[in-house]
Order: structure tokens, then sequence, then C-alpha cells
């Protein structure tokens, strides 16, 4: 399992979890996104930068009240998701673009060592003004979203 971020100029991660597993409880869990995610990157992350603002889903790991907490407590600001919103965040276009770069890797990798590092790789070789260009189009995606009345649209 794999955890980003984008913004102008800056991109935060590929951050991989650990001691994942097979098994109720041994996915992501709130404790586990803190512990390995918002602590050891995004805590420094939003310390080091004014006007942040962390764009994330509904996931229970990210909705649940001690990861609420815990933001709060480290002055992390949240932009509101709404529930069964269209997935919007330009952060989901990233990952297709990334996806598609290991994709066309050939060979494929064939570990997860050779995987990890492909997604290294494939992270450090987008630009960043191709994330520019995904962070700019959130107003023109909101639009689109507005104009539809909460329809499809081609995002």
């Amino acid at each position: 399992m794999v955890w980003g971020g984008i913004g102008l100029n800056q991109s935060l991660g590929p951050v991989f979890f650990n001691n994942l597993g097979p098994g109720r409880g041994s996915g992501i869990t709130a404790q586990r996104y803190i512990d390995q995610i918002l602590q050891p990157h995004v805590v420094s992350f939003f310390q080091a930068r004014r006007n942040c603002v962390l764009q994330q889903d509904n996931a229970r790991p990210h909705t649940a009240r001690v990861t609420q907490t815990f933001q709060q407590h480290n002055n992390i600001d949240i932009m509101a998701w709404p529930a069964l919103s269209p997935d919007l965040n330009p952060i989901e276009h990233f990952w297709d673009q990334l996806q598609r770069k290991v994709n066309q890797l050939r060979p494929g990798p064939r570990t997860a060592a050779e995987l990890r590092q492909a997604l290294i790789n494939a992270w450090c070789n987008i630009p960043s003004d191709a994330i520019n260009r995904l962070i700019h189009s959130m107003r023109r995606r909101c639009q689109a979203v507005i104009n539809v009345h909460g329809g499809h649209t081609p995002y």
C-alpha cells in the first residue's frame, strides 16, 4: 500500500506502509495512518509551509476520531470532502500517471522490491508542471460538477 501527496511545485511521497498483512485488522487503521503517514511525513510538511490544506477522501482511517484529534492537535487543516462526492481529488490523476509509467516498463517489475523501486522512479519522473496542471484544474473540475448538478463529468 502506497500513500502520497501533491501540491503546487511539490510532492510528498511515495510512502510505503509497513506491517500490513492479510486478515481483519491488518490493513490500514487510523493508528497506522497516524504513525506511518501523518506523524513522520505530514506534520513536518505542514510545519514548514503556510496555507496548506490536506485533501483526503472519507476513508475510515482519515475520518476516525483519533485521526481528527491528531490533525487538530498538529494544526493540519483538512478540506471538507462530502460523503459520496465525485472523486475530483487531483492525486487520483497523479496515481493514474504513475501507474501508466510503471505499466510501460519492459520487463515489468517481478518482485515487491522491484515494484517499489519502479514506483519511486516513476514518481520522481513526473514533472512538477504536470502536478501543477492537476492542482490548477480543481476550479474547473468543481465547476463541471456544479454544471451537471453532481452528475457525471469528463474527469
